[in-house]
C-alpha cells in the first residue's frame, strides 16, 4: 500500500501556519521520517493523513485511492499517539482488541488476534494486567499491537518514543522497527528526535514552516544537505559563510582551504559544511586545511569529547570531536567539505 500527498496545502483558521504544497510518497512497505522544528507542519501533516484533519487542498491517496472525502473511521490506518491513548477501564487484551471489536470482528476471532499480537510485542503474559500497572515502554507496545490488530493499510507514528527514558528508547526503537519490517506496514514516523529518524527510517523528510525541503535515505540527508537550512537542523556541524576564490580554492576570509568547488565561479557565495567527526586532531605537516588555534569549551560524551576549535579570525569555532581534546591544529581533508550555495 502506497501513501502520497499530491500538492498537499492547509491553513488552519485565521493562521498562515500548515502546509504549503508538500509532495512525497510512502513506498509499500517502507518508513519514511518526518523531522523539522516546532511549527514546521510535522503533526499537520499526520492529522491531515489519518483524517483528524479536514479542508486540504491537493490530493492524499492511500494505494491510488483518494482520501479526501473519507472519514476516518473508514481510512483503514493505524496510528499510534504520543500518549498511546489507551484505555483504563480495559485491561491489555481488551485494548489490542478493541478496533476490531468497533469492525464487529467476532469476540473470539478478536481475542485471539490480540493475543498472536501481544505475543508478538513481547506481552502476551499481560494480557489480562490492568494498563494502568505497565511501564510506559510496556504500553507503548500495547498501542502498538493495537494499531496493528486491525491489519491497516498504513501506519501512522506520532512521536511515539518521545516520553520513554532513553535507557527504554533505544530498545523499543529497534522493536518496533523490526515489527514495522515482518508486517511490510507503509509507516510514517513523525518525530523530534534526528537519532531516531536517521536510525529508523528508509527515507527521512525534512520540513520547515510548512515546506518539504529535502526527502532522501538517512545518510544522504546527514551528509549531502541539499539547502542551509536542512544543514542546520539535521546533525551538529560548522558553517561558515565563504567565497569561491579559484577552481579548488575556498576563501573564508581568515584563512583559504581547498575545497571540490565544481563548477562554481570564481566569487561565488557558499557556505561550507563540516561535521565534527571529519576533523582531524593535529594532523602531521603537508596535511591538507591545516588550521592552527587552540581548544576551547569542552563536552565529555564518553567515548568521546566534542569540543569548540578556536581559530583567529574566525567568526565562530569549529565543533570538533576527539577521544583526547588538546589540539593545536586541526585538518580538514577536502574530501569532506561540502559547499551550500546561498
Amino acid at each position: 500500500m502506497s501513501l502520497v500527498l499530491d500538492n498537499v496545502s492547509y491553513s488552519y483558521p485565521g493562521s498562515t501556519q500548515g502546509l504549503h504544497e508538500v509532495s512525497l510518497d510512502v513506498r509499500t512497505g517502507e518508513l519514511v521520517a518526518v523531522i523539522g522544528p516546532s511549527g514546521s507542519g510535522k503533526s499537520t501533516l499526520l492529522k491531515l493523513v489519518s483524517g483528524l484533519e479536514t479542508g486540504h487542498a491537493g490530493r492524499i491517496a492511500l494505494d491510488g485511492e483518494d482520501l479526501s472525502h473519507t472519514p476516518v473511521h473508514r481510512r483503514h490506518i493505524g496510528m499510534v499517539f504520543q500518549s498511546y491513548a489507551l484505555f483504563p477501564h480495559l485491561d491489555v487484551l481488551d485494548n489490542v482488541a478493541y478496533g476490531l471489536k468497533l469492525r464487529k470482528v467476532p469476540a473470539e476471532a478478536r481475542r485471539r488476534r490480540a493475543r498472536e499480537l501481544l505475543e508478538l510485542v513481547g506481552l502476551g503474559e499481560f494480557a489480562a494486567r490492568a494498563v494502568a500497572r505497565l511501564s510506559g515502554g510496556q504500553q507503548q507496545r500495547v498501542a502498538l499491537a493495537r494499531a496493528l490488530a486491525i491489519d491497516p493499510r498504513a501506519l501512522l507514528l506520532d512521536e511515539p518514543l518521545s516520553a520513554l527514558d532513553a535507557s527504554v528508547r533505544g530498545h523499543l526503537r529497534d522493536q518496533i522497527r523490526a515489527i514495522q519490517q515482518r508486517f511490510n506496514a507503509t509507516t510514517l514516523l513523525v518525530t523530534h528526535d534526528q537519532e531516531e529518524a536517521l536510525t529508523m527510517a528508509d527515507r527521512v523528510a525534512v520540513l520547515k514552516d510548512g515546506r518539504l525541503l529535502q526527502i532522501a535515505a538517512p545518510r544522504e540527508i546527514y551528509e549531502r544537505p541539499a539547502s542551509r537550512a536542512v544543514a542546520e537542523f539535521v546533525g551538529l556541524s560548522t558553517l561558515l559563510p565563504a567565497k569561491v576564490a579559484a577552481p579548488g580554492r575556498l576563501d573564508l576570509g581568515f584563512a583559504e582551504l581547498a575545497a571540490p568547488t565544481g563548477q562554481r565561479a570564481a566569487g561565488a557565495a557558499v557556505h561550507l559544511l563540516v561535521r565534527p567527526e571529519h576533523i582531524r586532531p593535529d594532523p602531521p605537516p603537508g596535511s591538507p586545511n591545516r588550521l592552527p588555534g587552540r581548544a576551547g569549551a569542552q563536552r565529555y560524551l564518553g567515548a568521546l569529547t566534542r569540543y569548540d576549535f578556536e581559530v583567529a579570525g574566525a567568526p565562530r569555532p569549529f565543533l570538533a570531536e576527539s577521544a583526547a581534546p588538546a589540539a593545536e591544529t586541526i585538518g580538514i581533508p577536502p574530501e569532506h567539505i561540502r559547499l551550500l550555495d546561498d
